[in-house]
């Protein structure tokens, strides 16, 4: 089997644009791929259309370790996030491939699996005006639609400091979503890395009432000595790791000890195997994996492989309940979280288990996505 060549299908909604790939190949299967990119979508698509020429035409579906290494080191040049997000979908798309082809999942695949279910957590559900009231009703909306944990980033336009008045407000915020959603949902803490060290640390202090289930990206991800700083003078989990492409880079992070979970993004630091290699590190540093998970249902059941052959697999993302819910209609067999138990079931689909409809898909053109968190009503996801 040899691949003749990819398409790609950009779906748009104001705040996101989600690049789905398809490989295809010479004996009539198709696999897809996806990732999200933030402003840089049309750098990507035009990677893809070099690598298809370089690297992708031509090659076995079935070596996805031969095509990784020439796709991140055939042209020489660092790979960065644009190139990282390129395998990824290539990569992905490879291993539906290989699982149709064969007949079983991707995660029997991977070693099998080690759970029939995977824990979600709702995000992109707070796009509301910002008050305490919203946000209650808001947060009492995602437990009623079966969530057990939840993700919010209450902190507004914060850039290093923030003031006393807007910390109240936060822990108001707060307050009121863990008024809504009782004592045993979890609540992520989400900082997308504001502040300097000083500042997180008293915003954790602030916040620890609440039993935060993680405080993450407190600080910048480029100052590691600066994560550690907060770290050390925290009792949360600290969790971060979705802007960083490649899992070499995560080396110093394990050494640091600063971190209790990671968060790799599937989409964006090479695909599914890469995502387990960095997985089985991180569990010989005892440290969970929660992968960063704001593409749509394609990135979503890609993420579900890793989930389900890993065992220090903590819990996965998951916006499109909330924002842009009717995007998931552009893939068919899209996972759902169960009502009943706030969880992903573990599909037996070979595969990825899930197809693009490119139909659907072109009822989304691309836009002009732009997605700020410096400005006000940035939580809205409704750009101006």
């Amino acid at each position: 089997m040899r691949i003749t060549g990819i398409s790609t299908h950009v779906v748009g909604t104001p705040w996101r644009n989600l690049t789905y790939v398809q490989v295809h190949t010479d004996e009539g299967l198709t696999g897809v791929g996806e990732t999200r990119m933030l402003g840089r979508t049309d750098a990507l698509i035009g990677y893809l259309r070099e690598a298809e020429a370089n690297h992708i035409s031509g090659s076995d579906p079935f070596a996805v370790e031969d095509l990784v290494r020439r796709m991140k080191y055939g042209d020489y040049g660092r790979a960065g996030e644009i190139v990282m997000s390129g395998i990824a979908v290539v990569e992905m798309a490879c291993w539906d491939i290989k699982g149709k082809a064969l007949g079983v999942p991707v995660w029997q695949l991977l070693g099998g699996k080690v759970t029939d279910r995977v824990k979600a957590y709702a995000n992109g559900w707070y796009t509301t005006e910002r008050t305490p009231e919203a946000y209650h009703k808001a947060a009492s909306a995602v437990v009623a639609r079966g969530y057990r944990a939840l993700k919010i980033d209450p902190f507004g336009t914060g850039h290093f400091e923030l003031g006393q008045e807007e910390t109240r407000y936060s822990v108001s915020l707060i307050e009121a979503v863990r008024d809504a959603i009782g004592p045993d949902t979890e609540l992520m803490l989400e900082m997308h890395g504001r502040f300097s060290p000083s500042t997180a640390v008293r915003i954790a202090h602030e916040m620890a009432p609440f039993r935060p289930a993680w405080l993450e990206e407190p600080v910048p991800p480029e100052n590691l000595k600066a994560l550690a700083k907060v770290a050390g003078k925290v009792d949360l989990p600290i969790a971060t790791g979705e802007r960083i492409h490649d899992r070499i880079e995560f080396r110093e992070l394990f050494e640091s000890q600063a971190v209790d979970i990671i968060q790799p993004d599937v989409g964006h630091i090479g695909g599914i195997l890469e995502t387990r290699k960095l997985a089985a590190t991180a569990e010989t540093h005892y440290t969970l994996i929660a992968p960063h998970n704001v593409g749509g249902s394609v990135l979503t059941a890609a993420s579900l492989q890793v989930a389900g052959c890993t065992p220090n697999f903590k819990i996965l993302e998951h916006f499109n309940d909330f924002a842009d819910a009717d995007i998931k209609k552009v893939v068919r067999g899209a996972p759902q979280v169960d009502p009943e138990t706030g969880c992903f079931e573990l599909s037996d689909a070979p595969g990825l288990g899930v197809e693009l409809d490119v139909d659907a898909a072109a009822e989304f053109p691309q836009q002009q996505a732009r997605f700020d968190l410096w400005a006000d009503g940035w939580e809205k996801r409704q750009p101006k």
